[in-house]
């Protein structure tokens, strides 16, 4: 294999890498400490900034249960499956339903919070590489944006750089969140477009006489 195709493996491997942590349901800070890795290297990874080394590369095969031909793209294709439909399961209750296939760049999930038992708390917040647009379609979302408290209801869209700290939570018992996110990685942003003022409400894009 020539060197450009190793650089362009190993540097595809990133998004790879994240799809595979966030399949498994793990945070970078989770991985970081089963892994010894520190989380600025794995975000550096999963970026495209850093090239992993064969010995990164074989923890987080064995960590993500993932082969290296499955990270470097060389595995064989697997036979059509029917679509699943099932949501995956996190660790804090929330389910997660892939809406694309992440291939790089912008990619969408559907997320479902369930009803807290108890009063919920502050929720933890993270921070890391990219950006996010997120639309409420169901309950009511808390929100903490850096020093921010947001509740958030049906038809309430946000978007805002993920390096800003921020989490989020059910904020009351009496029924499930749910919630579309779009999120690029890279920083990739939605590129809304406005139709014409005067092709507004007629069906040929002509304007009303």
């Amino acid at each position: 294999m020539a060197v450009d195709d190793v650089d362009g493996a190993l540097a595809a491997m990133g998004p790879r890498l994240r799809a595979a942590r966030e399949r498994h349901g793990a945070t970078l800070a989770r991985v970081s400490c089963t892994t010894g890795i520190s989380p600025s290297t794995l975000s550096r990874i999963e970026t495209g900034r850093r090239k992993p080394t064969l010995e990164v590369l074989l923890q987080l095969s064995k960590e993500y249960g993932v082969s290296l031909d499955e990270l470097a793209g060389t595995a064989p294709a697997p036979a059509a499956k029917p679509r699943a439909t099932a949501p995956l399961s996190f660790g804090d209750d929330k389910a997660v339903l892939p809406l694309t296939r992440y291939v790089g760049g912008l990619h969408a999930h559907k997320h479902v919070l369930p009803a807290p038992k108890d009063p919920p708390k502050r929720p933890r917040q993270v921070s890391h590489d990219g950006y996010e647009w997120l639309c409420v379609l169901y309950g009511r979302l808390w929100l903490v944006l850096g020093d921010q408290d947001l509740v958030l209801t049906p038809g309430d869209v946000i978007e805002f750089d993920t390096r800003t700290p921020h989490g989020m939570a059910n904020s009351t018992p009496s029924g499930p969140v749910e919630y579309l996110v779009m999120f690029g990685p890279q920083g990739e942003r939605l590129r809304p477009h406005t139709p014409p003022a005067a092709a507004r409400g007629t069906g040929d894009g002509k304007a009303a006489e």
